[in-house]
């Protein structure tokens, strides 16, 4: 190990991993509202002559910036009916007099599995019906398909075109009559491209099939929406637009039918049974509007740092592939060497104090070509030598100019 690597491991370290973490700029207000979610679910609890200790957030400044987050949903979800139901435990405080939810929306803290899986209700005493989805989907679609498969129903896996797409006319192709659901990744979570969503639902509808997008990389990074696409499920997960782990959320749209995830209790209208997590769902609240408000700032500020990044590499002669097409996630960049060593960089960099990820974030211990990668047909040679960078909105200009330095040093 050189001197140099040593001493650039002292250095802070710079993290372009927020396709994995976004939580790692979990916000202050995100964090103290969350927290005062687990007040509210104490206070509740406590005999009013007990509870003499008030939160910094009292119930009525949780109402009002639940009503901000409502504003949000309101624009994204327009003719969404409001209902008194964000939790059976806010909804018994006196002083919200009314709830904060769309009756569109469910908790969902299983990212999409909860979606997938409880799909498979449509498939009950039917004859054979084929679910068709990408190649490149995360495995977290990938596994719960093949759930559905072990239920002896068909799934068709579609191949994406080489720069990442599964278009409309593609999707032609594979779906059928006899198709109950399509299911279709909003944005790849390691080459970051963005798939015609409007289109596909389309293409599903005309055959009558049910359509599902996977949108846990995308939401709170673009704008998104979900009444125009005609998308009839929506996924979202918190940890990646900077609120807490653990929860997400589930759009259905009004008239489908789905059988309960778990059965028991009435929450979510009977979909989801279980006492519902407060603090984590208004944490989510929080960092969703947070992003939403800052949307347009936080894209121009992260595709900057991305133009700087590639003209540096430019300037130095650093050939490279950058893979997937133009419409793509803000910052997400994988980029590929030919004859390099994906992993050798990987542990070159963290030794610098940059941490970098090969492939899917999920899957880092894994030294095989990732799944996208194969999905896309990209030649090996540049396969192995490929890197994924995700920029996110608490990055530098300064921490751009280190990235780009240590990368030169690494490859030339």
């Amino acid at each position: 190990m050189t001197n140099d690597f040593i001493v650039e491991c002292t250095r802070p370290l710079v993290y372009l991993r927020h396709t994995l973490f976004a939580t790692k700029g979990f916000t202050d207000e995100a964090k103290e509202i969350h927290n005062a979610g687990l007040g509210l679910v104490r206070e509740r609890k406590t005999p009013m002559a007990l509870g003499k200790r008030q939160p910094k957030w009292d119930i009525y400044e949780v109402a009002i910036l639940l009503d901000a987050y409502l504003e949000v949903l309101r624009a994204n979800l327009p003719k969404a009916r409001v209902v008194k139901r964000i939790s059976q435990n806010l909804r018994r405080v006196p002083m919200m007099r009314r709830g904060i939810a769309i009756d569109d929306i469910y908790r969902n803290e299983n990212g999409i599995s909860y979606q997938i899986r409880s799909m498979e209700s449509a498939y009950q005493g039917e004859n054979v019906h084929a679910l068709v989805t990408s190649a490149f989907e995360h495995h977290a679609v990938l596994r719960s398909c093949a759930a559905i498969e072990r239920l002896g129903y068909p799934v068709i896996y579609v191949s994406p075109s080489d720069e990442g797409y599964i278009t409309p006319e593609i999707l032609e192709q594979y779906i059928t009559d006899d198709t109950r659901i399509v299911s279709v990744m909003f944005a790849n979570n390691e080459i970051g491209t963005v798939q015609p969503i409007r289109g596909l639902c389309e293409t599903a509808h005309a055959h009558g099939a049910l359509f599902h997008t996977d949108a846990v990389q995308a939401v709170g990074h673009i704008a998104i929406n979900a009444h125009e696409l005609g998308v009839d499920f929506l996924s979202a997960s918190a940890h990646k637009f900077n609120g807490p782990k653990g929860i997400g959320f589930l759009y259905i749209r009004k008239c489908v039918e789905l059988l309960p995830y778990v059965d028991g209790g009435a929450q979510e209208y009977a979909r989801r049974a279980g006492t519902e997590n407060v603090a984590a769902i208004v944490g989510m609240a929080t960092a969703l509007k947070e992003n939403c408000d800052l949307l347009e700032r936080n894209r121009q500020h992260i595709q900057n740092l991305e133009r700087q990044l590639l003209s540096r590499l430019d300037e130095a002669g650093v050939v490279y592939k950058c893979n997937g097409g133009d419409r793509k996630l803000p910052g997400l960049m994988s980029l590929s060497f030919y004859g390099k060593d994906g992993e050798a960089i990987l542990h070159r960099m963290d030794l610098m104090g940059i941490s970098i990820s090969t492939g899917s974030a999920c899957d880092s211990v894994n030294v095989e070509i990732s799944h996208v990668l194969q999905a896309i047909r990209l030649d090996e040679g540049y396969a192995r030598g490929t890197i994924r960078i995700s920029l996110g909105k608490s990055n530098t200009v300064q921490e751009i100019e280190r990235i780009a330095a240590a990368l030169i040093k690494i490859l030339t």
